[in-house]
């Protein structure tokens, strides 16, 4: 499992599905938690809020992944360029 996190760019294109996976699940569950809770049942209701928790956490971790994955492609020219 850890040899997946080798690769820069594998990590680089995991980090963009989680910010965009966890912005689509913050929209889609602030619309549902907030713009039409009248219409939905209660585990319904709950799943909602829940995706508004678990979108903001899905993006800080692609953020974190983002920043991680940068720095070693910089670390990588630095040391092709030394």
């Amino acid at each position: 499992m850890f040899s997946f996190f080798e690769s820069t760019y594998r990590v680089l294109k995991l980090s963009l599905a989680l910010l965009l996976g966890g912005l689509i699940m913050l929209v889609v569950g602030v619309i549902l938690a907030y713009g039409i809770d009248a219409h939905l049942t209660l585990p319904e209701l709950v799943a909602a809020h829940a995706l508004t928790i678990l979108g903001p956490t899905a993006i800080k971790l692609g953020y974190v992944m983002r920043l991680v994955g940068f720095n070693r492609l910089r670390l990588e020219q630095n040391g092709r360029a030394a």
